[in-house]
């Protein structure tokens, strides 16, 4: 068959295309049922491998595919800076994939698998349960080896990289309760994205452990729509703690409660959960949830490397440490 790839072979043998690679270059690591089917398919087909077919050994290049909804939030370019930074060192190229606005999602991973990438990073945070388990379907069906980085979900089977959200969440909740706040909100968004629900979960397990009622309201990470959202919630809302998934989310409810007539941190606590360049440009400056996305990105690099590679791994559930960074909004 004439320009028969790698695709097709992986068709008509019904396995990945990582099984025909490792076919190709580590037949031993296959096991004989399936390296006899795969090596008669590839006969039959007169499949002759090309570059990226005959592994990461043999190529020019290494191409990694990123995945992400916006690079000019402030978390989003540190997390790249550190997957860029990995990537320099073992003379990888990056692509760039968004999946920002209306774009079908599904459709999206599909043109990033046709690009015939070595691993992918997943760094969309902003996805519901079933759009992640879409990527990981559509991932899994092409044997691109890939690692979702800073997001995750219920039974996930792909290797990922993140912090423990419930936790950090509940910890930065219970400093306000112990310093005797009870009208604590969490600033969260209208959509229910998988990540903002773990903040969620801690904050609702700090606030019921202490017998006080969790209050989640919910709003945009648009300046111009949360503004008038705080500036209608002072009317209406006792407050005394808040708590934001976005770290911009938070300066911009200061703003507007400092606008009102309230002192932070005298009359309101507030701390964020992401700790962007931005809280420290703000005044006074936030106390936030130290999510290392720098490290987040980095680790999640290495990772990739050695899936890629085939090595063997002894976690691909890493979660990394975090912390509070204590300033002058609590």
């Amino acid at each position: 068959m004439a320009n028969t790839t790698i695709y097709d072979v992986a068709g008509a043998a019904k396995v990945s295309l990582a099984t025909v690679s490792r076919v190709m270059n580590n037949p031993e690591k296959v096991n004989p049922a399936t390296r006899e089917k795969v090596l008669k398919v590839i006969k039959e087909l007169g499949y002759r491998p090309n570059a990226i077919a005959r592994g990461l050994a043999s190529r020019k290049t290494t191409t990694i595919g990123v995945v992400m909804s916006d690079v000019t939030r402030a978390y989003t370019s540190q997390m790249l800076g550190g997957i860029v930074d990995i990537a320099k060192k073992y003379n990888y190229s990056i692509k760039i994939f968004s999946t920002t606005g209306d774009v079908n999602l599904d459709d999206s991973i599909r043109t990033v698998v046709a690009e015939q990438v070595d691993g992918i990073l997943f760094l969309n945070e902003e996805l519901e349960q079933e759009q992640i388990e879409t990527v990981v379907s559509r991932v899994e069906e092409a044997g691109i080896p890939t690692v979702l980085t800073n997001v995750s979900f219920e039974n996930n089977p792909l290797p990922y990289v993140m912090i423990d959200y419930v936790e950090g969440t509940y910890e930065i909740t219970k400093k306000m309760i112990e310093k005797g706040k009870k009208d604590i909100y969490l600033f969260s968004t209208v959509r229910h994205y998988y990540t903002n629900d773990l903040k969620e979960k801690g904050y609702i397990k700090a606030m019921e452990e202490a017998n006080l009622e969790p209050r989640i309201f919910r709003t945009s990470g648009d300046v111009t729509i949360n503004t008038q959202h705080f500036t209608e919630f002072f009317r209406n809302h006792n407050i005394d703690g808040a708590i934001s998934v976005r770290d911009s989310i938070a300066i911009s409810f200061m703003n507007v409660a400092i606008k009102a007539g309230r002192k932070i941190p005298e009359d309101i606590l507030v701390a964020g959960l992401q700790n962007t360049k931005y809280a420290i440009l703000s005044r006074p400056n936030l106390t936030c949830l130290d999510t290392p996305v720098y490290d987040i990105g980095a680790v999640s690099m290495r990772l990739l490397t050695k899936l890629m590679a085939q090595e063997e791994v002894d976690n691909l559930h890493i979660v990394l440490p975090h912390k509070i960074i204590e300033r002058g909004s609590l």
